[in-house]
């Protein structure tokens, strides 16, 4: 972004439009994107911008934009981290299902033999 600033007012100067210190500093705060408002801000606040030299602004954006750059680098890694699945082969799947269905199998067993059972209680309960 400063390179194209600075192309810009090189060729702008060539043309025999020259602008202040001052105004270039004040050109750059307002062409920053939204989430650098913090940054514009605390600029504003803390120094003169009449006396704040191009340079120095650059090398505190460029400062700001590294330690946004990491923040989000480390953002991406914590959610890289965080995101884990279980994997389940067919042959696990097959599995699974064969031992559902062997549990069905029992407990239809035992249903059958329970109500044989209960049938020949009440059966035996009536002779008595």
């Amino acid at each position: 972004m400063i390179s194209r600033f600075t192309d810009i007012v090189n060729g702008l100067e060539a043309l025999g439009k020259t602008y202040k210190e001052s105004e270039n500093v004040m050109k750059i705060l307002r062409s920053l994107p939204s989430k650098w408002d913090a940054k514009v801000t605390t600029i504003q606040k803390a120094k003169d911008l009449v006396k704040l030299p191009l340079e120095e602004l650059i090398g505190s954006l460029m400062t700001y934009e590294i330690t946004l750059e990491k923040k989000q680098q480390e953002g991406q890694d914590k959610r890289k981290k965080s995101i884990s699945f279980k994997a389940i082969t067919k042959e696990e799947k097959e599995v699974e299902e064969e031992k559902e269905s062997e549990e069905d199998e029992d407990l239809s067993l035992i249903t059958r033999k329970f109500n044989k059972f209960m049938k020949g209680e009440k059966f035996r309960g009536r002779r008595c």
